[in-house]
C-alpha cells in the first residue's frame, strides 16, 4: 500500500510505502508521476519505506520499465528507510543515477526533515 504524502507539491512527489505494492497501485503511482511530469517536465521523488515492504513481480517490472524510459524526467530521488541493505543499494544505484543526471540519496527515518529539505531544494 502507498500514501501520497501531504507535503507533496509542484514538482515534488512524496510517497510512503507500507506492505506490498501490487500492479494496480504501481499503475496509480506511475499515472501520478506522469501527471507531474506533464506539468513540470522534471520531478523529484521522496519515498519513505516502512518495515516489511514488498512489491509484486508485475509491479516491479512495470516500475523498472517506467524508470528506465523516464530517467530524463527525474531530477532527484530520496529514499528514506532504516534498512541497512536498502541504504547500501541506494549508494550503489546513486553512482549509476549520477551518470544520467539524477541525484539520489538515502536518509534514515529520523532524517525525514533533512530529506524533505534536500528534495525540495
Amino acid at each position: 500500500m502507498y500514501t501520497i504524502l501531504p507535503r507533496s507539491r509542484e514538482a515534488v512527489l512524496g510517497v510512503e510505502v507500507t506492505g506490498t505494492i501490487d500492479i494496480t497501485q504501481e499503475r496509480e503511482l506511475i499515472a501520478k508521476a506522469e501527471e507531474l511530469i506533464a506539468q513540470h517536465g522534471k520531478i523529484a521523488v521522496l519515498v519513505v519505506l516502512g518495515e516489511h515492504v514488498g512489491i509484486s513481480f508485475e509491479a516491479a517490472k512495470a516500475d523498472i520499465k517506467w524508470v528506465l524510459s523516464n530517467m530524463k524526467h527525474l531530477s532527484k530521488v530520496a529514499i528514506v528507510t532504516d534498512s541497512k541493505l536498502l541504504a547500501a543499494l541506494v549508494a550503489v544505484d546513486a553512482t549509476f543515477a549520477r551518470m544520467v543526471g539524477i541525484q539520489e540519496k538515502h536518509f534514515d527515518r529520523d532524517e525525514i526533515e533533512t530529506a524533505w529539505h534536500w528534495i525540495e531544494s
